[in-house]
């Protein structure tokens, strides 16, 4: 269908039209704010997009950067982007555009335009919805783009009717999800094997315990990713959004970070998106075991952990714990089994029931299982849970000898050409997380 589409031109609106109406006696009695909100139509010549979802692992996301590189050539406008980047720049430019024009600009048809005109095709990696300033604007937003052309093709964890399940104000986002199944074709990618996970050569850049070898494991590391005699090691500083970002040791593209210096911190996604646009090897060193008490550093760690994915990155840790006991302790883990037992949601002496080869591997040491985790308490929502067991697949997998030799053009890896491609690569995802 692409192959034969045209994408139309994309008609911006008009500033005057996206302006808040005059005030009326009535609304000026009642202090009622009225602004226009544009009526859109989605032309029927336009194909729908995609919506894959299925589980971690499941090559959802290799999918997704086969179709993006063979896209046809008509298709002269594309992006392919993580959601979660994609919301941020869309909330900065929202921002931006109401300090302009005042907060009764109705600036959602206005960036819209703005996308279309540079994305006819618009991939999303990791579609989710968990914060309700996305929920309130999301469905104006994907009309608004599919009424300029713009087909979306997507991969998510979950069936658009789990999206933002349980959320804040979840019933506003409901004629958003009903648009993705309107205008999406929705495919499960039914799949028991976690991909990531098939046995690979280990690369040794994880090391636990903190003990005397850590130090010099992380030094061993930040010498042979960094560029000691071009740029010996040293400090910098990066600015986002008007904020310094101080990295305590660089070297070539190789960072090196105490985790209390990079996640103990107040940082964001937005400090780890800029970190990845300089750097595509990261030494975190001192990872504490995490338990519920240190949830937002699990929630903060796993948010690095994604952008670091995202962006091809190289990571080394020095952690307290063996990666299956890194977000949540063995006592935490023993007692959530045992009330899964008695509550029946698991058989007795059966610690095998319901488990996913996705996680199966990285579980079986502790006797976790798949069912006790997204019905135990220990998680305050499905997306938590999912993006627990994506962090888990994910550094599975960059701790592959595979995944650490990629792009550096050592001979058995394919030499220069190789290191080209993976440089394209990066390259890519730097243009679109900007």
């Amino acid at each position: 269908m692409l192959a034969e589409y045209k994408p139309p031109n994309v008609i911006h609106p008009s500033i005057r039209s996206l302006q808040p109406q005059k005030k009326t006696l009535m609304s000026s009695l009642f202090g009622i704010r009225q602004i226009n909100k544009t009526m859109v139509e989605i032309p029927s010549y336009v194909p729908k997009g995609l919506y894959m979802y299925g589980d971690v692992g499941s090559g959802k996301t290799m999918l997704m950067d086969l179709f993006f590189d063979t896209l046809p050539s008509n298709i002269t406008h594309k992006t392919r982007i993580h959601f979660h980047n994609f919301m941020q720049e869309v909330h900065r430019e929202l921002h931006q555009i109401k300090i302009r024009y005042g907060n009764d600009f109705d600036a959602i048809p206005f960036v819209a335009a703005q996308i279309a005109e540079k994305s006819s095709v618009l991939c999303f990696d990791e579609f989710q919805c968990t914060d309700v300033a996305d929920a309130m604007i999301l469905r104006r937003l994907c009309e608004s783009l599919m009424s300029h052309g713009v087909v979306m093709v997507t991969t998510s964890n979950r069936h658009p009717d789990d999206l933002y399940k349980n959320g804040i104000q979840r019933q506003s986002f409901i004629p958003c999800i009903n648009l993705l199944k309107e205008r999406l074709r929705v495919i499960n990618l039914d799949s028991t094997t976690d991909y990531r996970k098939i046995p690979r050569p280990p690369s040794g850049v994880y090391h636990h315990p903190l003990d005397k070898a850590a130090k010099s494991h992380a030094q061993k590391w930040f010498q042979f990713l960094g560029d000691f005699q071009n740029d010996p090691p040293h400090s910098a500083t990066h600015t986002v959004w008007g904020r310094e970002i101080h990295v305590p040791r660089a070297s070539g593209k190789c960072a090196w970070f105490s985790f209390q210096e990079i996640i103990g911190k107040a940082t964001s996604a937005a400090d780890y998106l800029e970190l990845m646009r300089s750097y595509n090897a990261f030494i975190i060193t001192d990872v504490p075991g995490m338990d519920h008490k240190s949830r937002d550093w699990s929630r903060r760690f796993i948010t690095f952990i994604d952008a670091v994915y995202e962006s091809r990155s190289k990571l080394v840790m020095t952690t307290a714990s063996p990666l299956t006991s890194l977000f949540l302790s063995r006592a935490e883990l023993s007692e959530a089994m045992q009330a899964g037992q008695k509550s029946g949601e698991l058989p007795e002496g059966d610690d095998h029931h319901d488990v996913s080869d996705v996680m199966r591997n990285l579980m079986d040491d502790l006797g976790m299982n798949m069912s006790m985790l997204k019905n135990s308490n220990l998680f305050t929502g499905d997306e938590e849970r999912f993006a627990f067991a994506r962090a888990l697949s994910r550094l599975s997998e960059m701790g592959s000898q595979e995944w650490v030799e990629r792009g550096m053009g050592l001979e058995h890896m394919g030499g220069k050409h190789e290191m080209e491609s993976w440089q394209k690569v990066r390259s890519r995802w730097r243009e679109d997380s900007l």
